[in-house]
């Protein structure tokens, strides 16, 4: 390919150098802010070579793939004098992760209802943390293989014990940070909502509530039941920094100005706290036993069927944005103070849809005779199969239809074994390849097995009825 025509091309069809306001480039597109978007020429983009697909929105976001992409952009910011991840008229530099946050959101915008933006803000809730989760899931799993390596003996060494606080320190106190984050995703004060969490710490030497000066039981009303800080965990937590944060600015509504700094956090503090103990933590109890109840149901009764729904099914959630349901419910399996004891059961099952993406990539690469198309595929694959699975997912199988639900189909048949070998994970964040480094110490044999089989399932189901080559030349153009 010739980078520098291609680039030529792709400037013409936007209306020229005075119609680009700024241009930069993620993992595979190219970006373009866009001055009058009437001058662009859309068909004529689609069918400059090595273009993948063309997505305007606020942007212009031309898709090349990963490689290609960055020396289009290269040719493309010679031509347009403006420097990748340049601004203009602001002047001003943006970050390729924000880019590409920006890029992707852009390209699920159609499904941008209600529900996904509601599941969104709980994302955005866990995901600062995840760094941590991550962190202190490997761990502890490193503390469980050196306790059983050595029988214990290493209990007295001060660098075992160092890393061994760090590893529990995170999920004790995770209440806190689900609190903190969530009321400062809805607008509240950061420190409230962590004071909110404070109440789902489940530690052994926090009587809170637990017995009166006499040493009788105190009973809540409502329930007539006995506050236990553990009851509820993340999901109380996460509900509770909500509450602070929207308690806290309607009383700064009606709070006058000279009172507010005092009276606003002391009333959000006391009203929520009351709130909190009383009714959101048998709430958040009833919701988490409500969550561990489906899982032990799908694994226990309908095993091997669930999963083979969860497989098949993760990849068309993605799709339209409703995967950020499950980023709390990862958080509980990884709680070591939760009822899996810190192992994530459900990961591993969801992480074999990228398997049945790679299996489809396989057969389309072999089986078309569309030369654009394994260009793209050959330089997909082997991202996809360390674990980044977005550029086979919306550079090949979504465009293209039939081989997203064959690669969909075919990952449930590595879910079936997932689920059988009770295949966990003792942290989140990496998945492919790299998935077993998170894997449960003992089970990477059974992971490799079970995503050999999504690759199989992909690749034989995509051979036999997702190739479509007339479809295949409608999106990618012939040579």
């Amino acid at each position: 390919m010739n980078y520098q025509n291609t680039a030529e091309q792709v400037l013409a069809a936007v209306g020229g150098k005075s119609n680009v306001a700024a241009n930069m480039t993620c993992m595979t597109r190219l970006r373009i802010s866009i001055s009058d978007h009437g001058k662009v020429d859309t068909p004529a983009l689609k069918k400059i070579d090595g273009v993948l697909g063309v997505v305007d929105s606020d942007t212009v976001q031309i898709v090349f793939g990963p490689d290609t992409v960055n020396k289009v952009g290269m040719e493309f910011s010679k031509l347009t004098g403006l420097a990748l991840g340049s601004d203009e008229a602001s002047g001003e530099m943006k970050d390729v992760r924000e880019v590409a946050k920006e890029n992707k959101a852009a390209n699920k915008a159609k499904y941008n209802g209600p529900v996904q933006r509601f599941l969104k803000h709980i994302a955005n809730v866990f995901i600062p943390i995840l760094p941590g989760i991550i962190a202190a899931g490997l761990i502890n799993g490193i503390i469980n293989v050196i306790n059983v390596s050595t029988n214990n003996a290493m209990a007295t060494v001060w660098w075992y014990q160092v890393i061994h606080v760090i590893g529990w320190a995170l999920f004790l106190y995770l209440p806190i940070f689900v609190g903190m984050n969530a009321a400062k995703e809805f607008k509240g004060s950061a420190i409230l909502g962590a004071l909110a969490g404070a109440y789902f710490v489940a530690h052994p030497l926090m009587p809170l509530l637990a017995k009166a000066k006499d040493g009788s039981q105190i009973l809540l009303p409502l329930t007539d039941k006995v506050f236990n800080p553990g009851n509820g965990g993340l999901i109380s937590a996460l509900i509770a920094g909500i509450l602070f944060a929207f308690l806290e600015r309607w009383i700064r509504k009606i709070m006058p100005n000279i009172l507010d700094t005092f009276f606003t956090p002391l009333l959000t503090v006391i009203i929520g706290g009351l709130i909190t103990v009383i009714v959101l933590q048998p709430i958040g109890t009833w919701l988490t036993n409500g969550i561990y109840f489906v899982l032990d149901f799908l694994y226990k009764d309908v095993g091997a069927i669930g999963g083979y729904i969860l497989s098949a099914g993760f990849l068309p959630m993605v799709a339209v944005g409703l995967h950020q349901a499950l980023t709390p419910i990862h958080a509980m399996l990884n709680d070591p103070a939760g009822l899996t004891k810190g192992i994530n059961y459900l990961l591993p099952v969801l992480m074999m849809a990228g398997g049945g993406q790679v299996g489809a990539g396989l057969a389309l690469l072999l089986k078309t005779k569309n030369k654009k198309l394994k260009r793209v595929v050959g330089d997909s694959i082997p991202v996809g199969i360390l674990g980044i699975g977005e550029p086979l997912m919306y550079a090949v199988t979504l465009p293209l239809g039939r081989p997203f639900v064959t690669a969909c189909l075919g990952a449930g048949f590595g879910g079936i074994l997932a689920s059988l070998f009770h295949i966990g994970t003792v942290s989140q964040g990496v998945s492919g390849l790299f998935g077993l480094l998170i894997v449960v110490p003992g089970q990477q044999l059974e992971y490799v097995l079970s995503m050999l089989v999504a690759y199989a399932g992909g690749f034989i189901l995509t051979w036999l009825f997702g190739v479509d080559e007339g479809r295949i030349n409608e999106v990618y153009g012939k040579e």
